[in-house]
């Protein structure tokens, strides 16, 4: 594999900040956090660890609810019927009405909102039956998304030994969410919500504290203590948190401000190419021409810590010459961006089609190659 070292030009004004700076330890016992501009991790601490998720699984009962107004399984201001089961449900509460109609929407927003645990017993009811067979649907939608370490037994969060799941996997339910239902993630940016008579705030301090941030949501047991998932937008940029296992709610509102602060001040997003934009040309094996052009197959940004942009090098990763013909599209090389310890990779494709050349051409550029190292 040969590695061409592409020129980069990157302003280098932050040279005088210590690069201390760009470090963070967090306060937490499981943190994450992802650049979801890029896809990036900035942060993470034991991510792949177990942990509970207490009310923050109530971002995957939404997000069932959500998968089915979209494939239109759902309506939106579909009525269902409040069981005793729900109604009777403890901790956070929306305050719903045994043998009472309730519709979608407003249950929904009892749970993103107020993070009613009776709502989250209504919906799972109301699509599944039973609570136990919405968290087969959990779990199947979980498996869709590529969630590894995550397995509920419920719909609220309500402890069980066997409800469990790490900050890696809720920091994916959470980007799923944003990239596959924007509208309906909306709601989480409601910082109240009132029913049956009773206003309840929502309880992410971020809502308040951080400008950009519009959602998700907080939890707390005993067992897990307390924890949060956030999302902020600022610009070009949106970011993800997950805490989790912090000791009280105001050490949650800090720690959570803290890491939003400092992921989006101390990276900066580099744009190096656009989607089909030309990169490099490579050399061709009895091609009719003897270069093909590689270009990116999608946008190519980094957010590259401040103190380390001087430092990053670009590089492509090519065999060469490469074997003809070649269709336009073909995977043939990659663009590989260095900072720190970290290598990011991204596929580099031919730009055209390279028919090979005819038979008596071959064998001449061959025996040119064999001869002089070139055809």
């Amino acid at each position: 594999m040969q590695k061409f070292t592409l020129k980069l030009f990157i302003l280098a004004f932050f040279l005088t900040i210590p690069k201390s700076l760009f470090s963070i330890e967090s306060l937490a016992k499981t943190a994450l956090i992802m650049d979801l501009s890029t896809g990036e991790v900035l942060l993470e601490k034991n991510s792949d660890e177990r942990t509970y998720p207490s009310s923050m699984t109530k971002i995957m009962t939404a997000l069932v609810a959500f998968e089915k107004i979209k494939n239109g399984t759902l309506a939106i201001d579909q009525e269902f019927l409040i069981s005793k089961k729900a109604w009777k449900m403890g901790g956070s509460k929306m305050f719903i009405e045994v043998d009472k109609k309730v519709t979608l929407s407003d249950l929904l927003l009892g749970i993103v909102v107020q993070s009613g645990n009776d709502a989250s017993i209504a919906v799972a009811e109301g699509i599944s039956g039973t609570e136990e067979t919405f968290a087969i649907e959990m779990n199947n939608l979980g498996k869709k998304i590529g969630l590894t370490g995550t397995n509920f037994v419920n719909s609220s969060g309500w402890p069980n030994d066997d409800h469990y799941t790490t900050a890696k996997d809720l920091a994916l339910v959470a980007k799923y969410t944003i990239e596959n239902h924007p509208e309906l993630y909306q709601m989480y940016s409601l910082t109240e919500f009132t029913y049956n008579g009773i206003k309840q705030d929502n309880r992410n301090p971020l809502l308040l504290t951080f400008e950009g941030a519009d959602g998700f949501k907080t939890g707390y047991t005993q067992a897990a203590g307390y924890g949060l998932v956030g999302s902020a937008e600022r610009g070009d940029r949106r970011l993800i948190i997950v805490l989790n296992g912090l000791e009280s709610s105001r050490s949650r509102a800090q720690e959570s401000l803290r890491l939003m602060d400092w992921g989006f001040n101390n990276f900066e997003l580099v744009d190096f190419y656009k989607k089909n934009e030309f990169v490099f040309e490579a050399d061709t094996w009895l091609g009719k021409d003897e270069k093909v052009n590689l270009v990116s197959v999608e946008d190519i940004n980094v957010s590259i810590p401040k103190g380390q942009l001087s430092s990053t090098s670009v590089d492509v990763l090519v065999e060469e010459p490469i074997e003809t013909p070649i269709q336009k599209g073909d995977l043939l090389a990659t663009l590989q961006v260095s900072y720190g310890d970290k290598k990011i990779e991204f596929p580099l494709a031919a730009g055209e089609d390279i028919e090979q050349k005819g038979f008596f051409s071959r064998i001449t550029s061959a025996l040119y190659y064999i001869i002089l190292g070139s055809n």
